[in-house]
């Protein structure tokens, strides 16, 4: 089965925040890539809402649901509610995203730069997966390639671990082969302790086609800023056009 491509479309928010009102339209930008081709849209809404807002979860919630595609909603389930922000537990339960993404980030971090303490993490993850699966979502966990107890990710009752692809992209870019064995090899432990395995974090239309070519069973890439990076020139229709080519041609 071909590697699924949900597009994240917090970019598009920053932009609007940036200035105010509502242009560009998150939804519109969504149905975008939607019409192009993409298997589902991501959104990764913080408690300070400096981009994704609670009325654009919903609002993506439902376009996803009209074109019958995977929402997913990622965020850190342990960050408290706030004027705006429910927390991320309370939004899956409103909205029933297909997968809930857990990323232990915190409100400090630009974007999302490291994965769980599988050795530490476990008896915290537990009931809050075990929640989200009664809620009917798929449940993946955000994993560094090079953890040693990668493995125990399954302990807590996911389903998918998704690979942190900031250091392969890094690497890629100076030539550089040791991260992408790093996640090929962690693809591997993954799925012999019967975890699914998705990735996501700078990956790109430089490094993406390399990145499946070494890890075919990589179920779903969620691409964001370089995506909506390169629309800017060339437009969202064909940037996500380009990404589909790269992923069908890695299959092949």
């Amino acid at each position: 089965m071909s590697t699924r491509l949900s597009v994240n479309v917090n970019k598009i928010a920053v932009l609007r925040n940036s200035r105010g009102g509502h242009e560009p339209d998150v939804v519109r930008a969504a149905r975008t890539c939607l019409d192009a081709g993409a298997d589902g849209i991501t959104v990764h809404p913080r408690p300070d809402a400096r981009h994704i807002r609670e009325d654009d979860v919903h609002a993506l919630a439902a376009l996803c649901a009209e074109y019958a595609v995977e929402f997913n909603l990622e965020g850190n389930p342990f960050a408290p509610p706030r004027p705006g922000y429910p927390g991320f537990l309370a939004l899956c339960d409103a909205v029933r995203p297909a997968q809930a993404t857990l990323v232990p980030d915190s409100d400090g971090q630009i974007t999302s730069d490291h994965g769980f303490d599988f050795d530490h993490a476990m008896a915290e993850l537990t009931p809050l997966v075990s929640a989200l699966k009664t809620m009917g979502c798929r449940v993946s966990l955000f994993a560094n390639a090079d953890h040693p107890a990668l493995a125990r990710a399954n302990e807590c009752g996911a389903d998918r671990i998704e690979l942190y692809t900031g250091p392969f992209a890094d690497a890629h870019a100076r030539g550089d082969q040791a991260a992408l064995d790093d996640c090929a090899r962690a693809a591997g432990i993954a799925q012999a302790a019967g975890l699914g395995v998705n990735a996501g974090h700078d990956l790109s239309q430089d490094n993406l086609g390399a990145f499946l070519a070494a890890i075919p069973s990589i179920m779903e890439v969620s691409i964001g800023h370089a995506l909506i990076s390169e629309a800017l020139y060339a437009g969202l229709d064909t940037t996500v056009r380009r990404y589909l080519d790269i992923i069908k041609n890695a299959a092949r």
